[in-house]
């Protein structure tokens, strides 16, 4: 597996501001780390993934940038298109949708850049949204995203052809999205292969605060992912929170701290006999104490998870906790499946900015490289010898 994080924390928009968060930041957090090189998946908003698409120049001054900072790029995230860190971006996130020609453009651009940033010699991955927001979502918008998606394996396969490059495309299931689950993700693709879907090019990106929050069990999902002919082609390593006893006063007070107006934050709680129940948001599952009166709070009998990504170094103080245990216990079951030492291991945090204060006492780049050490130790080194052995840049590019 191959170790790196997430830039989306970044807010840069334009080349410029992406070059000089490398240097200001991603440089900084691979000698914290004690890497050697270290691996970075950029987050690119539209914009400039066109623009570099169509310049090699740029792209070198890119590669130059990436080279002089010890930094490698093998996987991208191309879930969020633009302004990731507006005021308010909520369920701006999941537009365009798959059923938009934009998204498409959008994705083959990025896989053009992936092409040319690559290593010699490795395969790149790119993280995608589950289709859209479950609604407004209709059967005309999902023949549009299947054309789209039979599109996108097409330009991957002629990527390769030109390039001698392979780019896969990740799907990211989402609580609240059309693809809610890995089992709806699972579904949908192994659904549309016989349309032209490619699952050569195109499988899953494992989400594990997603997954936390479904309360899916870690092994049985990658179990379904396999047997259904996919591949996991990225894990996300994030941890989502953990609220035990949601009518407990305390805990319902430290938990409502993470409610900010940012980005969406889905709950979900387990019930013992009946399905899981869905709040689309913190404070629509907190309910009027919280001065939302949707009518959608949750009743607070049972365990929630929330989707929020919380340091994974870092634990939050009960009565609160993170499921870091959903994270390991993921990555060890997609280390053991066929492809498994091919996939993608990118830390993703990007909600340092929106952590409540005392959840974030140190400098955004400590922050980071204790991540990624937390990483190095407790996901990759227990794997065993062809995992995360050894230092430096052996460890940040696990084979």
């Amino acid at each position: 597996m191959h170790l790196s994080y997430c830039t989306n924390v970044h807010p840069a928009e334009d080349l410029d501001g992406v070059l000089d968060q490398l240097v200001r930041s991603a440089g900084p957090v691979r000698e914290a780390a004690g890497l050697d090189v270290l691996g970075v998946g950029l987050w690119l908003p539209a914009s400039l993934a066109h623009r570099l698409a169509g310049s090699a120049e740029d792209r070198d001054r890119l590669r130059t940038v990436l080279a002089e900072q010890g930094l490698e790029v093998r996987t991208l995230n191309a879930f969020p298109y633009a302004a990731f860190h507006a005021d308010v971006v909520k369920l701006d996130v999941y537009s365009p949708t798959w059923a938009e020609p934009e998204r498409l453009a959008y994705t083959l651009a990025c896989a053009e850049v992936l092409a040319d940033l690559l290593p010699p010699g490795a395969d790149g991955s790119i993280s995608t949204l589950p289709l859209a927001w479950r609604e407004p979502w209709s059967a005309e918008d999902d023949a549009a995203a299947t054309e789209a998606f039979v599109a996108l394996g097409a330009g991957l396969r002629d990527l390769a052809a030109r390039t001698g490059r392979t780019v896969r495309v990740a799907v990211e299931p989402e609580p609240g999205c059309v693809l809610d689950t890995v089992d709806d993700v699972v579904a949908w693709l192994s659904a549309r292969v016989p349309d032209g879907v490619d699952p050569e090019h195109v499988g899953v990106c494992l989400d594990t605060c997603h997954l936390a929050v479904s309360f899916a069990d870690p092994e049985g999902a990658v179990r379904w992912i396999t047997d259904a002919g996919l591949r996991v082609v990225k894990v996300q390593a994030s941890a989502a929170l953990h609220v035990a006893d949601p009518a407990d006063p305390a805990a319902r007070a430290a938990v409502a701290a993470f409610a900010e107006p940012r980005y969406i934050h889905q709950v979900r709680e387990r019930t013992e006999a009946g399905p899981v129940l869905a709040a689309d948001d913190l404070p629509a599952a907190l309910g009027d104490e919280h001065g939302d009166a949707t009518g959608d709070a949750l009743p607070g009998t049972g365990p929630w998870r929330v989707h929020f990504h919380v340091p994974l170094h870092h634990e939050p103080a009960p009565p609160l906790a993170a499921t870091t245990d959903v994270l390991r216990a993921a990555v060890r079951a997609v280390v053991a499946t066929p492809h498994g030492l091919e996939a993608h291991l990118d830390v993703e945090t990007y909600t340092w900015s929106v952590l409540p204060p005392g959840s974030r006492d140190v400098s955004l780049v400590a922050g980071i490289a204790a991540e990624l050490r937390w990483a190095l130790d407790h996901l990759l080194s227990e794997q065993g010898p062809d995992v995360g052995a050894g230092t430096g840049a052996e460890r940040a590019v696990a084979r």
